[in-house]
């Protein structure tokens, strides 16, 4: 018997780094997994993992910054498995250009989409039925970087990841006495492709350090499995050893600055 055997969890960003680790581990707690991500064929390929360790799973592509998107999403979770118990919006995004003085609008938009607005449709389509049933939990994940934003993750992540914060912060004040549990857990560096993103990317032996997807699913894992009369409102999680960061923030700074500024930093012909 699993802690949630008979719940339905649905699980964004499901086909690499935290959103599959976190599916996997819910699978393993008994849980029916909505694997939803851009792509059909990565989070196919998790739903085949999840069945042949003998979990349930249902692989459904969706972008989900999209409102139209995720009603049809929503629909047709409700429509096969009866409604959505767990949501754990994990998706994530962040820009290529991290300096707010080079940032364009058209980078902004998309991170604060995928990081926030997502999470703000995804919530609203799943609360009817939760408040309906009196029971339902909210997991975000969100970052450090929404306490300490810096140009690691670049200023529209750090924004995006301090409104899903306030968001929760708002679902657990508004509605923990219908029942609904939000949590958000804000994880410190983690080991996952976003991290591709950077400016200077990571070399693997600082990565290993980090904290590692797995990781973070354990956490979620423990939200989720609580008894209902219990709700942890925030888990921060963070690597145990503090790695210098320097050089990695200053090549964030130039990050898209037009040529002529980097031209003018390095003293040569514009």
């Amino acid at each position: 018997m699993g802690a949630l055997d008979g719940k339905v969890a649905l699980v964004t960003g499901a086909g690499s780094g935290m959103g599959r680790e976190t599916a996997v581990q819910l699978a393993a707690e008994g849980a029916t997994v909505v694997l939803v991500g851009r792509r059909q064929q990565v989070i196919d390929d998790v739903a085949t993992r999840i069945t042949a360790s003998g979990g349930a799973a249902l692989a459904l592509s969706a972008d989900i910054a999209d409102p139209a998107e995720v009603t049809r999403l929503i629909d047709a979770v409700r429509e096969q498995l009866g409604g959505v118990d767990i949501l754990v919006n994990n998706a994530g995004s962040a820009s290529t250009v991290l300096n707010l003085r080079w940032l364009g609008k058209a980078e902004w938009d998309q991170v604060i989409a995928v990081n926030l607005t997502a999470v703000y449709l995804l919530t609203q389509a799943v609360l009817p039925d939760m408040l309906e049933r009196a029971e339902g939990t909210i997991i975000t994940v969100s970052s450090l970087a929404a306490l300490r934003p810096n140009l690691l993750g670049g200023a529209a992540y750090g924004a995006a990841k301090a409104g899903v914060r306030n968001l929760m912060t708002y679902l657990h004040n508004t509605f923990r006495n219908d029942g609904v549990r939000a949590t958000t857990i804000l994880p410190g560096e983690t080991s996952t492709p976003i991290l591709d993103n950077r400016a200077q990317p990571p070399a693997p032996e600082l990565r290993a350090a980090m904290v590692q997807p797995e990781d973070v699913a354990r956490a979620v894992v423990l939200c989720a499995t609580l008894p209902a009369r219990t709700v942890i409102e925030e888990l921060r999680i963070a690597p145990t050893r503090m790695r210098d960061t320097s050089s990695d923030l200053e090549a964030g700074r130039w990050a898209g600055a037009p040529e002529a500024v980097l031209a003018a930093r390095d003293g040569r012909p514009g």
